[in-house]
């Protein structure tokens, strides 16, 4: 199995083709027997849950049974020329799943996992939740403060907020240098823990799914580079 996140980002004249893109891109997409599974997907100014839109950037997460079936979807598919034609960049992230629970759209995307408990090497993890409507304000209230610290943490990579639609279907891709860092960050920060405590004791979220991954490799670029070349070659 391969996870692969691209982000694409379109010139400002091309902002209304892109949005169009959200929903022609759809048809190629489930005619992709390879591709078990894919969400088409906006993308937040900052790198995490965002409420403000960047219209310029837009992702696809996909995944795919062998690196050469999305090999092919990226060199030949209507998807992938549409890219080429529209778009001024284009980047790719690969993962493998370490671990995953949870649902999308009642699906579990990144299942079967293979295990490895002694992995501490470098981490992608994606948090996504579909967030109730009585529970908005409440969700859009306390995650910005996390968001802040996760950015300044130790061993903080890289991150990216992405959605499948505004306000309410929220997702963060974050990399890490290592799980353990990761995991300092996730269970020992008393804001992050807090925000977790309220998301179960008040119920925000009517879905949500928690992935953690090994980032295995990366191409293209984002705002001019690749923001994981150095540090999964280093």
């Amino acid at each position: 199995m391969v996870v692969a996140l691209t982000i694409v980002r379109y010139p400002k004249i091309y902002i209304p083709i892109a949005i169009i893109a959200m929903a022609v891109h759809r048809i190629p997409l489930l005619l992709q027997a390879r591709c078990s599974f894919w969400k088409l997907l906006g993308c937040g100014k900052n790198g995490s849950f965002d409420l403000q839109p960047d219209l310029q950037q837009w992702g696809l997460l996909s995944v795919w049974d062998s690196q050469e079936d999305f090999d092919l979807f990226y060199s030949r598919s209507f998807v992938s020329r549409w890219w080429r034609a529209f778009t001024e960049e284009q980047w790719t992230v690969f993962c493998s799943p370490l671990e995953t629970r949870g649902k999308w759209d009642e699906k579990e995307p990144f299942k079967p996992v293979v295990a490895d408990d002694d992995y501490d090497g470098p981490v992608a993890v994606l948090t996504r939740a579909t967030i109730r409507l009585s529970r908005i304000k409440r969700f859009w209230s306390n995650v910005g403060r996390v968001s802040d610290l996760m950015s300044s943490a130790d061993g903080y990579v890289f991150s990216l907020g992405i959605g499948e639609a505004p306000v309410f279907k929220q997702a963060t891709f974050s990399v890490w240098r290592s799980a353990k860092e990761m995991k300092l960050f996730a269970y020992s920060s008393a804001e992050h823990l807090d925000v977790i405590k309220k998301t179960r004791n008040e119920n925000w979220y009517s879905e949500e799914l928690f992935a953690r991954f090994k980032p295995v490799g990366s191409f293209g670029s984002l705002k001019g580079r690749d923001p994981l070349k150095e540090f999964l070659n280093s």
